[in-house]
């Protein structure tokens, strides 16, 4: 693995454990669920769509942008996919823990298989977007930092109500 692929990964694996603590304050509340399920807005999306879109981005990259391969958590994308409305059934903290495990676990076994010399390479997954593997790992790399820090705001309005 390149230093600048592992210097990605690095900083993918610092991002998570960010995001596991907010999850891990949502767990220690008395109504972690009510948490998960509030909105900052009418419209706007839940606490646990933040999470859960994180998970599904990196699913979607893992699966189907930067490598052609099955998901088994296909059944998610149209829920937390890019442009997904999020609906009023909030998945559980298990369930959202899972999720993100799994993505990551999928992602990082996808990043360690693209060489070197291909991270200028635009993947045929990208083709649209013109994005290079090395333009979408640093995209993933802010993204879930982008979905925390909306999830951690949220979280924060919702202590300030209850």
């Amino acid at each position: 693995m390149s230093i600048q692929i592992a210097t990605l990964v690095e900083l993918l694996k610092f991002n998570r454990i960010m995001t596991l603590k907010t999850i891990d304050e949502i767990s220690s509340l008395t109504d972690p669920q009510s948490a998960l399920a509030f909105r900052p807005g009418p419209g706007r999306a839940h606490i646990a769509w933040q999470f859960m879109h994180t998970a599904i981005t990196e699913e979607l990259f893992a699966t189907d942008r930067l490598r052609k391969t099955d998901s088994k958590l296909s059944d998610l994308f149209s829920l937390y996919e890019k442009g997904s409305t999020a609906v009023d059934e909030i998945p559980s903290l298990d369930v959202i823990k899972n999720t993100l495990s799994q993505s990551r676990e999928n992602l990082l076994e996808t990043i360690q298989l693209i060489p070197e010399t291909d991270l200028e390479l635009v993947p045929a997954g990208l083709q649209e977007r013109g994005w290079s593997y090395e333009m979408a790992l640093k995209i993933l790399c802010w993204h879930e930092t982008h979905h925390q820090g909306q999830a951690h705001l949220t979280l924060n309005s919702w202590k300030a109500i209850h």
